[in-house]
């Protein structure tokens, strides 16, 4: 019987790895495909980092001499640096799909496709969003509309030729739109409630704002409410060196917005007309964000460059309410609504009524039994190659006391 089974081996999984390792515990990582499988499987082609490199902090992780400290890893970058963190880490990792998680007489059963292991202990690091979310809307579009959502989007050359509707406007439906509008493509967004900030303000780097100002190491009790949790990052991208990506940069280069996603009849779309309160949502998390910058700012003494003023808005003549896909050259429909956990697979009961586990800093109340790389785990960076390490170091000490008893 192993002491820990750990299942994932992303950048939760491998931090995981490391601080077992660090306090002697025998274990194994256990991915259904390669290392970072998630990486390799969910992200499109251009895809990069939306946190600069020196964020990328996992617990043992040797420097890169090649990468500067500010620039944005490409997807090719990332997951060389995973499979050299888990080469240099030694960690255990083997193949193997675990489709059940069991507990029994104080130990674990994990299935897996072809075989059963015992642990005394697991670590889920497998992430939170795994179920891909789809408008129920996406049942009335005709046949003749391709339609996916964004983690199978790869490039361009997938959707057919015409124009896009993106349902969606947080990170991956922008970055995504920005894409497809460089490409000659007509880009349709519906916009949500999403928060934006610029990527450099006053001359300094979001994630740099992020650190100083403490927002990083927020913890749950600032969340507005439980649903909080699956809100979208703030929405900038990495790309051609770090960009603003927000609805209002799309419409800038020629997409068309529209309110948040109604529904489809015969290939007529409507919304519903809060255009105007998404953008606010977006614009006043930036001003609020802003204030606290400046005050952080005033108060460290630092003499900084004004801010840019706020961008106005294009004249638009068509109606944000209704999208006649035929009429207007749409062949394809992205859905870019996020994603929700999954763990089904986990044969226990503490879940809560959103599928997340019921965990103080990762650790259940189901002795040996702990999760890392959640969402708002512990902090807002819990998720992040910034911070996914701290919590990786609790659960594994949390573990190390259990097999200890």
């Amino acid at each position: 019987m192993l002491d820990c089974a750990v299942i994932g081996a992303g950048q939760a999984g491998l931090s995981a790895s490391y601080h077992l390792s660090a306090r002697g515990i025998e274990h194994v990582v256990l991915e259904r495909g390669s290392v970072g499988e998630t990486w390799r499987t969910a992200r499109w082609d251009s895809f990069f980092l939306n946190t600069p490199n020196w964020c990328t902090q996992l617990p043992g992780l040797r420097p890169s001499e090649a990468a500067h400290p500010d620039a944005f890893a490409s997807l090719a970058e990332v997951l060389a640096m995973l499979e050299r963190y888990a080469d240099d880490i030694g960690a255990p990792v083997r193949t193997g799909h675990v489709t059940a998680l069991r507990s029994s007489g104080g130990r674990f059963e994990l299935q897996l496709t072809d075989e059963r292991l015992e642990a005394r202990s697991v670590v889920v690091a497998t992430g939170a969003f795994q179920q891909p979310l789809v408008n129920p809307a996406s049942s009335g579009l005709p046949a003749s509309v391709v339609q996916m959502h964004t983690s199978a989007y790869r490039n361009p050359d997938q959707l057919p030729e015409g124009g896009v509707l993106i349902v969606g406007s947080g990170q991956s439906g922008c970055e995504i739109g920005l894409e497809l509008l460089e490409t000659g493509r007509d880009v349709h967004l519906a916009v949500g409630r999403c928060g934006w900030f610029p990527r450099r303000y006053r001359g300094r780097e979001l994630m740099r704002w992020l650190v100083d100002v403490g927002l990083a190491d927020e913890t749950q009790e600032v969340l507005t409410s439980r649903a909080a949790r699956v809100g979208g990052n703030v929405s900038v991208s990495g790309s051609n060196g770090g960009r603003d990506c927000n609805p209002l940069v799309l419409e800038q280069a020629g997409a068309r917005l529209y309110g948040r996603l109604g529904g489809v009849v015969a290939g007529d779309v409507h919304f519903a007309p809060n255009l105007d309160e998404g953008l606010e949502f977006g614009r006043t998390f930036e001003r609020n964000l802003a204030r606290r910058c400046d005050e952080w700012a005033r108060t460290a003494g630092l003499d900084l460059p004004p801010a840019a003023p706020e961008a106005e808005r294009p004249p638009s003549d068509h109606d944000p309410t209704r999208l006649v896909l035929g009429r207007e050259g749409v062949a394809s429909v992205l859905w870019a609504g996020g994603y929700r956990p999954a763990f089904s697979w986990i044969e226990l009961p503490i879940f809560d009524d959103m599928g997340f586990p019921r965990a103080s800093r990762g650790v259940t109340d189901v002795p040996g039994l702990v999760f890392v790389g959640l969402p708002w785990l512990h902090t807002r960076k819990s998720p992040l190659l910034l911070g996914v390490g701290a919590d990786a170091d609790h659960v594994a000490g949390a573990i190390a006391a259990y097999l200890e008893t």
